[in-house]
């Protein structure tokens, strides 16, 4: 997840008593009796906030589990009556039945790559030698449980390609378990790390860098605050208490760090992170005897990543003083002596990777993609071509390499595998998708609409071609705007099964988000929060008064920060929207720095540790604000396993929002079994989450399903 000066005095309601049960005011829906316990009361700088739904954080208690339980029992009872749910359910997992790959990346001699037959829950990794060779399966993760709710995150090959390490989650937790794999024989090694979380595989002769934290206390697994993450080096064939403590800050406890082995094996570079945004740089040359690692920044006001070593070079993105990233030279040895190899654009420098002695470089342009090639130098070789406008969602290159691949998507169009020759120029595909549905019977806009205080925003609008403005069209408008996080013209399966049925499919570029760099994101963070708000409230408004819908006919939509917009937006305009989805979002914004890695989200939010702070989070916290009214139809949804946003946001809001919704529209939420904040999510449970989602949405959008 990732995310804007006024003083503001909140007046809060003193609860009397000790201890209340509330009284449900919506007469068509028989809400659970969620206990108030009025003596939690918190005290900021002077002002009283209370919490009577505090005891819902732990999600370990009974009392929590039977909520939960009762919870669901609600909302599936809602859902199961919808007359059309099974049909979006059959269409849904129809059109996701279609074969799928993604670009492949080199190591050593082989191209590793991941393949889906259609709906296996899992994406399989595969591998083979060069582009002509015979395809063989590497590993399934489909076989490492009976709901497919394992999932591979983080790879590592060592420079032979021999071994593979490689991370899997259970149940969609960020914590990972780490294990080893013999690549041409398939088989396992005894190899087995714990406790694993944010954390790459970087290989080192006969082992590999990685990064913990120690083990948490039993039943607090899921939210307990993570600190003293370490970097460590686990040498093959050995237990994992033996592993070598590599870094640790014993005086900084909420740092996070990680490290990454330059391609030739000569420099050990140690990143550190306090938050989402910004992180120091260290190293150490490997030929030298001195194993400390040498600062390079040691600030975290920017951020840098090492492309590669030049020789005795670093070949560095960073966006400091070029808030939309620049390349630069470095000499580790005296950060001052720098040199400018492809300077600041107009346009965000998303990423560059070398390729046959060339920078091969994506930026984003007005939220779409171009990818230009230059020399060493700097100097610009040419642009590739592109298919058409949209987004190239992965980009592989090898160093010793002229052949590169990437895959190409937009809104409508499945993501397809292209390999480019940077001698020859060519592009030709490699792989290309066959699924039910016909793109060319739809099209997207591109519109730029004034916020509140005049900023124009950029936001995409697809639809079937030829449909009347006649104010009547049922919309479905999401939204992210925070942690530098760019929403870029995705293929998203689950959209096509809306637009079949007449849908206008509206996504907003937020201030907060990284669309136009540096400075766009630090537009909608901390004290500037409100205007990723204000900026998602005019679209909504612009979709209306371009006559696409009504408010009779409108959805949003937003998962992690974008559920906390989507919270807040309906507690500042409930009369805006027809209908809410906020998916895992961060709805307590007084207390989320307490939980898991939740402190790193403060770069964004700012926290309620500081005075100024607090008065601005206060004014915009979606928990803080539901008042005794009536609220849009809300489906909060969220899992049992999530670690990132714990589910504690979602429980406390709902439950508010049931207290005080005025209104005859349903304030349902609905909590996943067995699954995390989103990555790894099976796809068998991808299609029952959006079944729901669709199902809630039509209903109440009065759609019929075609």
């Amino acid at each position: 997840m990732g995310i804007k000066k006024s003083t503001y005095f909140f007046p809060v309601l003193l609860l009397l008593g000790s201890c209340s049960t509330n009284t449900v005011q919506n007469k068509k829906f028989n809400y659970p009796q969620a206990r108030k316990d009025s003596t939690v009361i918190d005290d900021y700088f002077g002002t009283k906030v209370p919490d009577p739904y505090r005891w819902l954080e732990d999600d370990n208690s009974e009392e929590t589990k039977n909520w939960v339980k009762d919870e669901n029992a609600i909302t599936f009872s809602y859902l199961d009556k919808i007359p059309f749910r099974n049909k979006i359910k059959e269409r849904l997992t129809k059109i996701w039945n279609y074969p799928k790959e993604t670009a492949p990346f080199k190591k050593g001699p082989y191209l590793f790559y991941y393949k889906n037959d259609g709906i296996q829950n899992q994406n399989v990794l595969y591998f083979k030698k060069g582009e002509g060779g015979e395809p063989k399966l590497l590993l399934d993760p489909n076989t490492l449980s009976k709901d497919g709710t394992v999932s591979l995150g983080t790879l590592g090959i060592d420079k032979t390609a021999k071994y593979l390490g490689y991370s899997i989650s259970r149940a969609g937790s960020d914590w990972n378990e780490i294990f080893v794999m013999n690549i041409e024989t398939g088989s396992q090694l005894e190899d087995h790390l714990n406790w694993v979380k944010f954390s790459g595989i970087s290989w080192l002769g006969d082992g590999f860098y990685y990064s913990r934290f120690e083990q948490t206390k039993k039943g607090g697994e899921l939210s307990q605050a993570n600190e003293n993450h370490r970097v460590y080096f686990h040498r093959l064939g050995t237990k994992q208490e033996n592993d070598k403590l590599i870094f640790e800050d014993k005086e900084h406890p909420k740092r996070s760090f990680a490290l990454s082995v330059t391609e030739d094996e000569r420099f050990l570079l140690l990143y550190g992170y306090e938050s989402t945004s910004g992180n120091s740089l260290s190293f150490r040359d490997l030929k030298s005897s001195n194993k400390l690692f040498k600062p390079i920044v040691t600030g975290f006001e920017n951020n840098f990543s090492v492309i590669d070593n030049i020789e005795n070079k670093f070949l560095i993105q960073t966006d400091r003083d070029a808030p939309k990233y620049r390349v630069i030279l470095l000499n580790p040895e005296d950060p001052k002596d720098e040199k400018i190899i492809i300077p600041e654009k107009p346009d965000v420098l998303e990423s560059a990777g070398l390729a046959d002695g060339k920078i091969v470089t994506k930026y984003l342009k007005d939220v779409t993609n171009k990818i230009f090639v230059y020399s060493l130098q700097g100097e610009l070789i040419n642009e590739v071509e592109l298919p058409g406008l949209g987004i190239v969602s992965s980009i592989n290159t090898d160093h010793k390499d002229s052949i590169m691949y990437y895959t190409f998507e937009n809104f409508t169009t499945s993501p397809s595998v292209y390999n480019y020759n940077l001698n020859s120029k060519s592009n030709s595909i490699s792989w290309k998708p066959s699924l039910d549905f016909n793109a060319e019977e739809y099209e997207t806009k591109q519109v730029f609409y004034p916020s509140k205080d005049g900023t124009k925003i950029p936001m995409f609008i697809t639809h079937k071609k030829g449909i009347p403005l006649d104010g009547n069209n049922p919309t479905f408008l999401y939204g992210y705007g925070g942690f530098n996080i760019s929403v870029t013209p995705a293929f998203k399966i689950v959209n096509l099964v809306f637009l079949e049925n007449g849908g206008v499919y509206a996504v907003a570029n937020m201030r907060g988000g990284g669309e136009y760099g540096e400075d766009w994101h630090k537009a909608g963070t901390k004290l500037k929060k409100q205007n990723v708000f204000d900026d998602f409230i005019a679209a909504a408004e612009y979709l209306i008064q371009e006559k696409y819908t009504n408010t009779k006919k409108l959805a949003v939509h937003g998962r992690s920060n974008g559920g906390l917009l989507i919270g807040a937006v309906m507690t500042q305009r409930p009369d805006l929207f027809k209908v809410c989805v906020p998916g895992v979002g961060v709805m307590d914004m007084l207390r989320f720095h307490r939980f898991t890695i939740g402190k790193h989200w403060s770069s964004d939010y700012g926290n309620s540790e500081d005075e100024e702070n607090f008065r601005n989070l206060i004014k915009f916290s979606p928990l803080h604000n539901i008042k005794n009214q009536e609220y849009p139809a809300t489906l909060v949804t969220t899992a049992d396993h999530d670690d990132r946003v714990v589910p504690a946001h979602s429980f406390k809001f709902a439950a508010t929002l049931q207290e005080n919704q005025q209104g005859d529209q349903p304030t349902l939420i609905r909590i996943d079994v067995s699954a995390g904040h989103g990555a790894g999510k099976p796809v068998s449970k991808q299609i029952d989450e959006w079944t729901d989602v669709w199902s809630f949405v039509f209903y109440n959008l009065g759609m019929e399903v075609r």
